[in-house]
């Protein structure tokens, strides 16, 4: 049986902290992305009435 001597392993401390960045990130992201607030005053409804021939 070989011995598997690569060296770009990484431990599972160092695993669970870049994929805990990756989360963190990755929910702000969605969040401003997604947020109701901002999506509600880009939205604007459309105008009814007024005069269509003016």
């Amino acid at each position: 049986m070989k011995k598997d001597n690569n060296t770009d392993k990484i431990t599972r401390k160092e695993a669970i902290s870049k994929m805990g960045k990756y989360a963190a990130l990755t929910a702000v992201g969605t969040f401003v992305i997604l947020n109701p607030l901002s999506s509600q005053t880009q939205s604007t409804p459309p105008q009814t009435g007024g005069n269509p021939f003016g």
